[in-house]
């Protein structure tokens, strides 16, 4: 499998998530279900039943976890000299040239990409768009509800 991009940032997110599954959550599922077993029949115990369900939950998690850190190429966009360019990692401000919207957008990776905090998957349309563009471009590109237009104000490297 290829290398995945992922910023610094989101690196270090899954590595906490990761830690808290394996030294938290992972010890109490295994606490819960030793409990459940002391009640008794296991055929009918709802508790049993519930955390074995966890516990397939949180080793599957932990499994994804490692899979993708195990194939993500971690790109630090503070150490990285892009001249103005808008590169992955990289926070960019915007302006919709037909509603006049003011929009800031951070190019992540795909398993980052949350874009209710402003963080868009470097293969959306608009991100591909806008990589290797500079402050002032004016990009148009076709997005799923049609044709976008969008003005670079600031691009910025956190």
């Amino acid at each position: 499998m290829s290398k995945v991009p992922m910023t610094a940032k989101g690196a270090e997110r899954l590595r906490e998530e990761l830690k808290e599954l394996k030294q938290v959550e992972r010890p109490n599922v295994i606490k819960a279900i030793a409990e459940a077993r002391e009640h008794g029949d296991l055929k009918e115990n709802a508790e049993y039943h519930a955390a074995r369900e966890r516990q397939g939950f949180i080793e599957g998690r932990i499994q994804d976890i490692e899979g993708k850190l195990s194939h993500a190429e971690i790109i630090d966009v503070t150490k990285i000299d892009a001249g103005g360019r808008v590169i992955f990692g990289c926070t960019v401000d915007i302006a919709d040239e037909d509603s006049g919207d003011e929009l800031t957008y951070q190019i992540v990776g795909e398993d980052e990409a949350d874009i209710k905090k402003g963080m868009i998957s470097v293969t959306s349309p608009i991100a591909r768009a806008l990589i290797g563009r500079s402050e002032g471009d004016v990009v148009t590109f076709q997005a799923p509800g049609g044709e976008k237009t969008f003005e670079i104000l600031e691009v910025r490297y956190e």
